[in-house]
């Protein structure tokens, strides 16, 4: 197969600079009345969203349109992955009543289809696991007609919590590998590719729409992703999404490659090719982006 150009980071000619983004990956602010409802709703029921906390670049746009990913279980993770902005350290307690809450939000917001997410939260027995149900469980009574995916956490082989996290009625279950093999040290130190994967496996075996994403540009090689592609098809996924990975900081991992438009086509085509139902492929897509596409596939 025939390499398509990847754009090669500033950061890789000259050592002092930062790499500069392509025009392909500039956004709009976010502004607009429906955006500052949907901002109004969230910091008035004391809720954490993932488009605020992860930096995302589709904020704009996703708020935009009334719509926004939760981040349930609070802000802090319990994982130092090198890739994300949510901040690491002791989480506090975690707040029974932020199910109900977040229920009453979706209701007001008018919702049509939710993404839930949370951070790790390794210190708790159950991973989370019974806030994950209840807040499921409530969004579904106040709102029947609201479609959710969840956006689950690694689980570190508790099996019983992860059975637990997608029992409630979602309709797609979501767990991201992030990145390529090889670079799950590096990237993803606490976490294993061959244990997420076999996540994945069992979401399917449950009987759950699976889906997960995949960061480019942290300096995998397309064989690589090919590979991945092909374990996940084989673990039964359902969803692939791939999108541009962008540095939240200067402390975080550097861009290594900037990828081109043109080499995220070809991989949507060659994912589906794979077995792949559905691949969401582009520099801006992140994990929740278009999601509510994702319901039938």
């Amino acid at each position: 197969m025939i390499e398509l150009p990847v754009i090669p980071s500033e950061q890789q000619r000259n050592r002092a600079g930062v790499p500069k983004r392509p025009d392909w990956l500039r956004v709009k602010l976010p502004i607009g009345p429906e955006y500052a409802k949907v901002r109004k709703l969230v910091d008035e029921h004391k809720l954490h969203t993932i488009c605020e906390s992860g930096n995302c670049p589709n904020m704009g746009e996703c708020w935009g349109a009334g719509t926004a990913t939760f981040m349930i279980l609070g802000n802090i993770c319990t994982r130092s992955c090198t890739f994300c902005a949510v901040a690491t350290g002791r989480p506090n307690e975690y707040d029974t009543d932020e199910p109900r809450r977040v229920a009453e939000a979706i209701v007001l917001m008018k919702v049509k289809h939710a993404v839930l997410t949370s951070v790790n939260r390794d210190e708790l027995k159950d991973k989370g696991a019974e806030i994950w149900y209840q807040t499921v469980r409530l969004i579904k009574e106040a709102s029947p007609q609201t479609t959710i995916e969840t956006l689950i956490p690694d689980t570190k082989g508790n099996w019983d919590a992860l059975e637990r996290m997608i029992s409630a009625g979602q309709e797609v279950v979501s767990h991201n590998m992030e990145t390529v093999e090889r670079l799950y040290r590096r990237v993803r130190p606490q976490a294993r590719y061959e244990r997420s994967l076999e996540q994945i496996r069992r979401t399917k075996e449950y009987g759950q729409r699976t889906k997960s994403g995949i960061m480019l540009g942290l300096g995998e090689t397309q064989d690589e992703v090919f590979k991945a592609m092909d374990d996940l098809a084989v673990n039964g996924l359902d969803i692939l999404t791939l999108g541009q990975y962008l540095q939240p900081t200067k402390m975080h991992h550097a861009v290594i490659d900037w990828i081109h438009p043109e080499t995220f086509a070809m991989y949507k085509e060659e994912g589906v090719r794979r077995g792949l139902k559905y691949v969401e492929s582009g520099p801006l897509v992140r994990s929740s982006y278009h999601a509510e596409k994702h319901v039938h596939v």
